[in-house]
């Protein structure tokens, strides 16, 4: 009887898909990255101030844009490379999981939900869900949406947050935030609601429009990576708490928000 031989490599298949399978997938992201000296970022194009492309040179710009170069040259040094993929709230957690970005960084909230089946790293900004209304609306606060129509994005955890608030409220969802603005414009919804960072963009683009209501919710945003891509989320922890310390954070900060009407940017500040 010959021996089976061909069970060997086999066996060790297995065990690198059981045993050590776990700390390559680990590390796969990390190195992979160091290899190419570049990291591939999913950010929005749509949305001012945080990810937006310039019509001009059709390059993405906005607060997540820079967060994403600046901790990209402090994992791979000054030489390294960010590039960009343009996602919306409803595709970024599927251009994640597809292994088409490396991280995603587009305004994303930290949720118990998302962390079921991506991984995030510590919170980089400190957002809270606010509505975005015309100047002479009566609609001062989320009591006062019982009755109305809200608008709010496919893929973004605020139109959820709106029905817990505002239960009365007739809530339409539209595929991005410029759908969701000239919504607003055309009358088919009364107020238009997600994180107060995004709304603020928009009313610095509609000057007929403002924020109110304070914020209503906790919206920490963290950079989302696949599970088990503990090293990637470490080298991105450490590269957002090393910008914190030697004021990279801080002069973003006021780059991207120190000149918007009403938004209390030094309240963001991080040391």
């Amino acid at each position: 009887m010959k021996k089976k031989f061909w069970l060997l490599p086999l066996l060790a298949c297995i065990l690198m898909l059981t045993g050590c399978g776990k700390s390559l997938n680990d590390q796969s992201v990390l190195k992979n990255a160091k290899q190419s000296n570049t990291i591939v970022w999913g950010v929005k194009g749509d949305v001012k101030l945080f990810g937006l492309i310039d019509v001009k040179d059709g390059q993405q710009k906005g607060f997540d844009v820079d967060m994403a170069k600046h901790i990209t040259k402090h994992i791979l040094g000054p030489s390294g490379k960010a590039e960009f993929v343009t996602t919306t709230s409803q595709s970024r957690i599927p251009l994640l999981k597809n292994g088409n970005v490396d991280a995603v960084i587009a305004t994303m909230s930290i949720t118990p939900e998302r962390k079921k089946i991506i991984s995030f790293s510590k919170s980089y900004f400190d957002a809270g869900q606010s509505l975005l209304v015309p100047k002479n609306s009566p609609i001062k606060s989320t009591k006062d949406l019982n009755g109305k129509t809200v608008i709010g994005v496919v893929g973004a955890n605020s139109v959820a947050n709106i029905k817990k608030v505002a239960p009365k409220a007739k809530v339409i969802e539209l595929q991005d935030y410029a759908q969701a603005m000239n919504a607003l414009k055309s009358h088919q919804g009364d107020a238009l609601t997600t994180d107060n960072g995004i709304l603020f963009g928009l009313a610095v683009q509609n000057p007929g429009y403002e924020v109110r209501g304070g914020t209503f919710t906790v919206e920490p945003y963290g950079v989302a990576v696949n599970k088990g891509q503990t090293s990637f989320t470490e080298a991105v922890d450490k590269a957002v708490l090393e910008m914190q310390h030697n004021g990279e954070y801080n002069r973003l900060i006021k780059k991207w928000f120190g000149d918007v009407p009403g938004f209390k940017y030094k309240e963001l500040y991080r040391r």
